[in-house]
């Protein structure tokens, strides 16, 4: 009866991965599913001149002696974001040239990647626990290559994995948003490649959907609204569903029993549609604080129980 904790959106919440990491064992888990949006929007610069360093962290601006560097930066990855020691040179550079900026982020945030699997892999290693990364639209394409050399986590991205006799389907893909991120289709397209791969299921009652995106319209998508230039309408209060009509129609074809989702922090929940337990934990990784699910299979029941949980 295979136990599994799943969590999305970490954002590059350094705390949030070691937290999604050790719920297996708190948990009782065998298997662990993190959704996608896994990395973090942004480097935090910390800028070494005449013998000390300065960063920018909430908005002010701070020096700090060497032998605090450490502890700046594991500040600055608990709250997502990746530091990097470099020149006031180099700042000038980065800030002048938007290649360059792009092509630094890059470098660094597959680096911060690859540790989190090395992290995966210490923490698992000899431990039975399966582990899943589906990333999401924020996550840039390179981040799959950086998961598929890992030891001991798997990507899920467009596959089809067979779990204690349950098969899971992932994608971390959305519908269009403002934001223009890197995995986005059309809902013709998202409705294509789910059925790409729901096609390759053989027992729909035994099936898992893990789909970044919510369905649309289901409580597990409102997010607040926003105007053509992305401001917050009636101070954030507003809100509207944004989820994907593919990803509902999915569900409501195929009947899995269970989907899984993201995407939208502030829609933690569950509901059924049809006979579909469909799961958004929600997200606060700005706090440091790993929203999940716990879902207890069964042979013959399906699902035996389900608990949304954080800390």
């Amino acid at each position: 009866m295979p136990k599994i904790f799943f969590a999305t959106d970490l954002h590059g919440s350094e705390v949030c991965w070691k937290k999604f990491l050790n719920a297996a064992r708190f948990y009782g888990a065998d298997v662990l599913i993190c959704g996608g949006d896994m990395t973090g929007k942004a480097i935090v610069p910390i800028v070494s001149e005449n013998g000390h360093f300065t960063v920018a962290l909430g908005g002010e601006q701070q020096t700090v002696p060497a032998e605090q560097v450490a502890e700046v930066e594991a500040t600055i990855r608990r709250k997502g974001y990746y530091p990097l020691q470099m020149s006031l040179e180099r700042l000038h550079e980065l800030d002048q040239n938007p290649d360059k900026r792009a092509e630094c982020f890059q470098e660094v945030m597959l680096e911060g990647v690859d540790r989190w699997m090395k992290m995966a892999a210490e923490k698992l290693r000899g431990s039975g626990i399966r582990c899943f990364v589906c990333p999401g639209n924020d996550d840039e394409m390179e981040v799959d290559d950086v998961v598929r050399r890992a030891e001991l986590v798997e990507l899920g991205e467009g596959r089809l994995v067979e779990i204690d006799g349950f098969a899971m389907i992932s994608t971390g893909w959305s519908n269009p948003t403002p934001w223009k991120t890197h995995r986005e289709d059309s809902e013709e397209e998202l409705g294509q490649r789910i059925e790409k791969m729901a096609a390759q299921v053989s027992d729909r009652s035994r099936a898992i959907f893990n789909l970044h995106c919510p369905p649309y319209n289901s409580g597990l998508d409102e997010a607040p609204a926003i105007d053509a230039d992305l401001r917050l309408l009636h101070g954030g209060r507003a809100l509207r569903p944004v989820g994907s009509t593919a990803v509902r129609a999915a569900i409501e074809k195929h009947q899995p029993l269970l989907s899984l989702h993201g995407h939208i922090h502030e829609s933690k929940g569950a509901i059924k549609i049809g006979k579909t337990l469909s799961i958004n934990p929600g997200s606060a990784y700005e706090e440091g604080m790993l929203m999940g699910a716990i879902i207890q299979l069964d042979p013959k029941k399906g699902i035996k129980s389900y608990q949304l949980v954080n800390g």
